[in-house]
C-alpha cells in the first residue's frame, strides 16, 4: 500500500506502554482524559498520556466540545526528556477523513500492520478484563427484560428436564443469570496498604472525590482517609455505571486490586451506596483521619525572626487548612502578585504541594488537576481576579466535578481592597487564606478561613519578606522539602536581607551573587506572560540551574533595566519641599509602558538609586495614577484622603497600599499630583 509511506495520512493505534516508543508527527488516536487551565489532557495508551496545550487549539478552550472519554485525534508535537508528550491539533476527527490507519505496538508482532473498520471498533472496546457488571440502570434493565422475553432457539432447546427442575430455577435469589455461591464478605482495607494486596479481592469504604467516564469504564475515585484510588466500574464500553453514585457520596466498595502500567487500580465487583448510620460512621472516621492527618505538629524554624515566632499558630492553622484540601481532593489555586518576591512565595508553596499530591493520587497527571498557580498583575485581589477565578472553578465543578477550590492568597489580598473579590469567593463556597508579611487590615480576617500577617499579631515585620513568610508557610506543609527551600527568602529580597536570611542561603550554596542573579531573573520572567504561571521555567531556575540560565536571564534585565533608569533619570523633575527631596517622573512620557521594567519595579530602582541623606520621595505619575516611594513608611490612605481635601473635585483615591498607588481624574491630573505631594511630604 502505497499511502502507509506517508505518515501524515495515517492514523495509528498506539499500543506501546512508554513516552518515548512514540513517533513525533504521527497522528494517533486517543481517548480525552481530562481538561486544565491549559489545554487537554489525551489518553495515547492506558500508561501513556499527552498535553493538548491551549495554544496549540484552533479555537478557544471553552468552546471545544469534547468531554472526558471522547475519541480525538492528535499529533504527536515532541516528547520530552522527562516523559511529557506535547501534542498539536489535527483538523482530521473522524478516522474515514485519513487515508488509512495503522497499529504502532512497539512491543508486539502487530506493529505495522493496517486496521481495518472491524479491527478499528475492537480497539475502542475496553482493553482489561472485566469481572462482574454492575446493575444496569433501570431502563436499561427493562429493555433487557423484554428482550429476554422473547424465545429463541437456544432457549426453546434448553428447557429443563422435570418439573422439579423448571421449580428450582425459578424460586431462588436473583443472580443476573450466574450461580448463586455462598461468599465470604471481603476484608475491609485501608487504602495505603492496597500496593501489599495486588491479586486480592478487598472491601474500601469511604468517598467519592471524582467521577469520569471513559470509552471503556466508569472511573470512580474513592478516598479514605489513608489515600485515594481508581476504581473502575464496567457496564458496557462508555456507559456509565452505578449512576446514582456522584461526588461526595460515601460508598462500600468491593473489588480486586491490580497493578496498571504502575498504577494500582481496584476492578469493581459491587459498590453500595451507604446512608444514616453506616454513612455517619465512615463519614466521622474520614474527618478523623483527616484532623490526625492535616494538622501539623510544629512550625520548622527555617530562619530566626521575631515575627515568624508571632505567626506560628496561623502557620498552623494556614498549613492544616492546605494539608486537607489535599487531602480531600480539593484543588488549591495559589495567586499572588507578578514580582520576583511573589514568584519565590508561590514557587515555595508549590514545591511543598506537588509531592503530596503526588504521594495522594496515582494518576501521573494529578498535579496538574490539583494545583494551580496563577500571578496577579496587581498586589490587590479585585473583582476581575475574582470573576476570573470563580468562572473557572464553576466550568471545573460543572464540566469535571471537581470540588470547589482552596484559593492560597500569597502577598495579596490583606487590604480592605481585595474584601470584594474575596466575599465573592466566599459566596460559592471557595476556602480562603491570606498570608502576606506586609501591611494588612484586620476586616480581611472575616473574609477568609485562615490569614497570616504578622502585622496582625502585633509583630513588627519591616524586615520580613513575603517570600520568607511563604517559605516558612511550605516548610510547615511539607517537612521534607526545607533544605530545598533554603535559598528562598534570601532571593526575595532587592536590599536589606536579614543576616539570618543570608547565612542560610550561603549554608545552602547561594552566596550574594547567585541570589542576585536568581532575582533578576525572576524579576524578567514575571514581566513576560504575566498572567502564565510558567512552571517548568520557575522551576529550572529555582531549584534545577546550576547558574547558566539564572545569569543569561539576569544580564538581560541588567542590560534593559539600566537602560530605562538612565532615560527615566535624564528627565525627572526633582523638587526640594523643606527638607524633603521630591523626584517626580512623568512615566506616560519617559517610560516605554509596555517593555520591561514595569512602572513599579523602575521606581523602586530609581528610589534606591537616587535615595541620598535626609528624606526623599518618588513619585511616578501616569494618566490617572500615581505610585509613591519613600524612606519610610507612609500612610498610603492617610496621604489620599488628605490630598482628597486639598483637590476634592480630583477624584483621589488609594488603590493600593502595598503599591503605594493613589488614582485620580485624568483630568484634573496636575491639581491631583500637586497635592498628593504636598500631602506626602507633610506625613513625612
Amino acid at each position: 500500500m502505497d499511502w502507509i509511506t506517508h505518515e501524515e495520512d495515517v492514523w495509528f493505534d498506539f499500543r506501546g506502554s512508554t513516552p518515548d516508543q512514540l513517533v513525533s508527527g504521527r497522528y494517533y488516536k486517543g481517548t480525552v482524559d481530562g481538561f486544565a487551565d491549559f489545554g487537554v489532557f489525551v489518553d495515547l495508551s492506558p500508561g501513556v498520556t499527552g498535553l493538548l496545550h491551549r495554544s496549540e487549539l484552533d479555537r478557544r478552550l471553552e468552546s471545544l466540545d469534547w468531554e472526558p472519554g471522547d475519541t480525538v485525534f492528535v499529533q504527536v508535537k515532541n516528547v520530552r526528556d522527562n516523559g511529557n508528550v506535547d501534542l498539536a491539533w489535527s483538523k482530521r476527527q473522524s478516522g474515514s477523513e485519513f487515508r488509512g490507519a495503522q497499529v504502532h505496538d512497539p512491543e508486539g508482532d502487530a506493529d505495522g500492520e493496517p486496521i481495518d473498520d472491524s479491527a478499528d471498533e475492537a480497539a475502542d472496546e475496553p482493553s482489561g478484563p472485566v469481572r462482574t457488571t454492575p446493575t444496569p440502570r433501570d431502563d436499561e434493565a427493562s429493555d433487557d427484560g423484554d428482550a429476554a422475553e422473547e424465545p429463541t432457539d437456544d432457549a426453546a432447546g434448553e428447557a429443563p428436564e422435570s418439573v422439579d427442575e423448571a421449580d428450582d430455577s425459578s424460586t431462588g435469589p436473583e443472580t443476573n443469570g450466574r450461580d448463586a455461591v455462598e461468599t465470604t464478605p471481603a476484608e475491609r482495607v485501608d487504602v495505603a496498604s492496597l500496593s501489599d494486596r495486588v491479586g486480592a479481592t478487598v472491601r474500601l469504604e469511604g468517598e467519592i472525590v471524582s467521577v469520569r467516564q471513559t470509552s471503556g469504564p466508569t472511573v470512580f475515585e474513592l478516598r479514605d482517609g489513608t489515600g485515594v484510588v481508581d476504581c473502575a466500574a464496567f457496564v458496557e464500553a462508555g456507559v456509565r455505571a452505578y449512576p446514582e453514585v456522584e461526588v461526595g457520596t460515601v460508598v462500600r466498595l468491593d473489588g480486586e486490586v491490580e497493578e496498571r502500567y504502575d498504577e494500582l487500580q481496584v476492578e469493581t465487583e459491587d459498590l453500595t451506596v451507604l446512608t444514616d448510620d453506616e454513612a455517619a460512621t465512615v463519614e466521622e472516621r474520614l474527618a478523623d483521619a483527616l484532623t490526625a492527618e492535616a494538622r501539623p505538629e510544629t512550625v520548622p524554624a527555617l530562619v530566626d525572626h521575631d515575627a515568624l515566632d508571632a505567626v506560628e499558630e496561623p502557620l498552623r492553622d494556614a498549613a492544616e487548612t492546605i494539608r486537607r484540601a489535599l487531602l480531600e481532593s480539593r484543588p488549591v489555586v495559589v495567586r499572588h502578585a507578578a514580582t520576583a518576591d511573589g514568584y519565590v512565595a508561590g514557587a515555595a508553596i508549590e514545591r511543598a504541594v506537588l509531592p503530596r499530591i503526588r504521594e495522594e493520587h496515582a494518576a501521573a497527571d494529578a498535579e496538574y488537576h490539583y494545583f494551580t498557580r496563577r500571578p496577579l498583575e496587581g498586589s490587590v485581589y479585585d473583582m476581575d481576579d475574582a470573576t476570573n477565578d470563580v468562572t473557572r472553578m464553576l466550568q471545573d465543578r460543572d464540566r469535571h466535578d471537581e470540588k470547589l477550590p482552596l484559593v492560597l492568597l500569597v502577598g495579596t489580598g490583606s487590604t480592605v481592597e481585595s474584601s470584594d473579590g474575596l466575599g465573592l469567593l466566599g459566596i460559592y463556597g471557595a476556602r480562603r487564606v491570606v498570608v502576606d508579611a506586609e501591611v494588612a487590615d484586620a476586616a480581611v480576617a472575616d473574609d477568609c478561613e485562615a490569614i497570616v500577617n504578622p502585622g496582625l499579631a502585633g509583630a513588627s515585620a519591616t524586615d520580613l519578606s513575603t517570600g520568607t513568610l511563604a517559605a516558612t508557610l511550605a516548610a510547615t506543609v511539607t517537612p521534607d522539602v526545607t533544605d530545598d527551600l533554603s535559598h528562598l527568602p534570601a532571593i526575595s529580597y532587592w536590599d536589606d536581607a536579614p543576616e539570618s536570611v543570608v547565612s542560610l542561603a550561603a549554608e545552602a550554596g547561594y552566596d550574594a551573587d547567585r541570589t542576585r542573579e536568581l532575582r533578576e531573573a525572576i524579576a524578567l520572567e514575571a514581566y513576560y506572560q504575566s498572567y502564565e504561571d510558567k512552571r517548568e521555567l520557575i522551576t529550572d531556575l529555582l531549584f534545577d540551574d546550576a547558574g547558566g540560565l539564572a545569569g543569561h536571564i539576569s544580564e538581560q534585565f541588567r542590560q534593559k533595566l539600566d537602560a530605562e533608569v538612565d532615560t527615566a533619570t535624564a528627565n525627572l523633575d526633582r523638587r526640594e519641599e523643606g527638607t524633603t527631596t521630591v523626584d517626580v517622573l512623568d512615566t506616560d512620557a519617559y517610560t516605554h509602558r509596555f517593555d520591561f521594567p514595569p512602572t513599579g519595579l523602575l521606581l523602586d530602582e530609581l528610589h534606591r538609586r537616587r535615595s541620598e541623606e535626609g528624606t526623599h520621595l518618588t513619585v511616578g505619575v501616569g494618566t490617572d495614577e500615581l505610585y509613591l516611594r519613600s524612606d519610610v513608611d507612609v500612610d498610603v490612605r492617610g496621604v489620599a484622603s488628605d490630598a482628597a481635601e486639598r483637590a476634592a473635585d480630583a477624584g483621589i483615591t488609594a488603590a493600593s497600599v502595598r503599591d503605594g498607588r493613589i488614582e485620580f481624574l485624568s483630568g484634573r491630573r496636575d491639581a491631583a499630583v500637586d497635592a498628593v505631594v504636598d500631602a506626602a511630604v507633610d506625613r513625612l
